[in-house]
Parts: structure tokens; C-alpha cells; sequence
């Protein structure tokens, strides 16, 4: 049987204790002798920017006091916010057997398939990665992927201020639109986790959910005492 955990934070979340948690998850995992079941993290963080591992500076144009944080994953600058749906994905891709690129597929087409429940056609692009509509992005992926398993994973535009993004070249893209489901559809953030997750396990063959509700608190010291087995 193929177990997936899916922890739900219910508030927003400030960037950098979540960012520390999945590293710190991913390097206690890999280093495990047991085999321990994948994640999925869901959360809303508050008002900050990411820039990737490789990003540039210069793409963050005017920042409005928001916060700058560098991380470690792939990809340039993008904005997080109240409204947008994290979907942070701690998978061992080795037992999916999935390169990265093919992981990153697959994301997108869970978020393609959501989409197409509602009705919308959305597409993605290979030489960007993330889910567009009508050449708008609603989706961005940025993955870190150590000793073959991931964390990072999707930022999903469900019904947020999407103003920031004009403060950046988002992706790193000169003038790239940002949209947002709450253009399109009337559904609330728990449908479209409801959603999602039903696509994800599609696409991944996951036959067994657990839903876990945590604060941050209960989630760093879930994960913890997992992962010290």
C-alpha cells in the first residue's frame, strides 16, 4: 500500500520556520534506515518574497517592505501570500521511480486536472515550469531535490492580492501575468485542496490518505519524533 500523510496548516505561516522544518524533515529522512511514508505539506504562508537557490536579485524590482527571503530551491523570485495554497511536497522519488523532470510533469498535470473539473483548460510549458491559463501563470513549481527526495513543491493562485507580483519580474519573466482561480471559479480553498489531493493521488498512485490538521508547533514536533525512529 502506498501512504501518503497530508499535513494541513490551518493560518498563515511565516516562510522561514516551514522552509527550516522541510529541510531539516528531508535530511533526517535520507539519512533514515526505515522507510518512512511521503508528505504533503498544505499551508498559506504571509507576505514574502523567495528567491531561488540561483536567483538574481534584480528581478525583485520594488519590494514595499515585504520580506526577501534566498532560498534553496530552483527557479528565480516569486511572491507567497495569504490566498495562495502551498502545496509542499516531501516525495522519495526514487520508489515513484521519477527523474525530477518527470516529478515536475506530473505536478503540473495534477493541477491541469483539477482545473479541468472545473471546467478551465490550462496548459503547461516546458521551458517554464507551472500551469498557465490563457498564457497567465496560476501555478508556480520550485523543487529541491537532495539524495532523491524532494521538498518544495507548487504555489497555486486560489484567491489572493496579486499586486506584489507586479513588484517582481515573477519567475524571473519580464511581464508575465499572474492570475488567480478566484478569476474563473467561485470554489473555497478546502474544495480546492479536496480537489487537488484527488488529482494528486491519481497521479501518483497513492491508494491511502491521511489527513493530519497541526498547528506549526504540532507539526515540528510531529515530524521529529517520526523521523527519529
Amino acid at each position: 500500500m502506498r501512504a501518503l500523510h497530508i499535513k494541513l496548516l490551518n493560518q498563515p505561516q511565516a516562510y522561514a520556520p516551514i522552509w527550516e522544518a522541510m529541510r531539516n524533515f528531508t535530511e533526517r529522512r535520507a539519512s533514515s534506515s526505515t522507510s518512512l511514508p511521503d508528505e504533503i505539506w498544505l499551508l498559506e504562508h504571509d507576505p514574502v518574497f523567495t528567491l531561488g537557490q540561483a536567483g538574481k536579485p534584480e528581478h525583485i524590482l520594488n519590494p514595499r517592505n515585504i520580506p526577501i527571503v534566498h532560498c534553496d530551491r530552483g527557479g528565480q523570485v516569486t511572491y507567497h501570500g495569504p490566498g495562495q495554497l502551498m502545496v509542499y511536497t516531501l516525495i522519495d522519488l526514487k520508489s515513484l521511480g521519477l527523474a525530477t523532470n518527470e516529478f515536475v510533469h506530473k505536478l503540473e498535470n495534477c493541477v491541469i486536472d483539477y482545473l479541468q473539473t472545473l471546467s478551465l483548460t490550462a496548459t503547461a510549458k516546458p521551458e517554464a515550469p507551472g500551469v498557465y491559463i490563457d498564457s497567465a501563470k496560476i501555478c508556480s513549481i520550485g523543487l529541491r531535490v537532495k539524495k532523491g527526495f524532494s521538498y518544495h513543491g507548487l504555489a497555486f493562485n486560489v484567491n489572493m492580492d496579486l499586486s506584489p507580483f507586479s513588484y517582481i519580474n515573477p519567475c524571473g519573466y519580464t511581464g508575465l501575468r499572474m492570475t488567480q482561480l478566484s478569476h474563473y471559479s467561485s470554489v473555497d480553498l478546502t474544495q480546492v485542496i479536496d480537489g487537488l489531493m484527488t488529482t494528486f493521488k491519481q497521479n501518483f498512485g497513492y491508494n491511502h490518505f491521511q489527513f493530519t490538521p497541526l498547528t506549526l508547533t504540532e507539526l515540528l514536533n510531529y515530524d521529529q519524533q517520526t523521523t527519529s525512529v
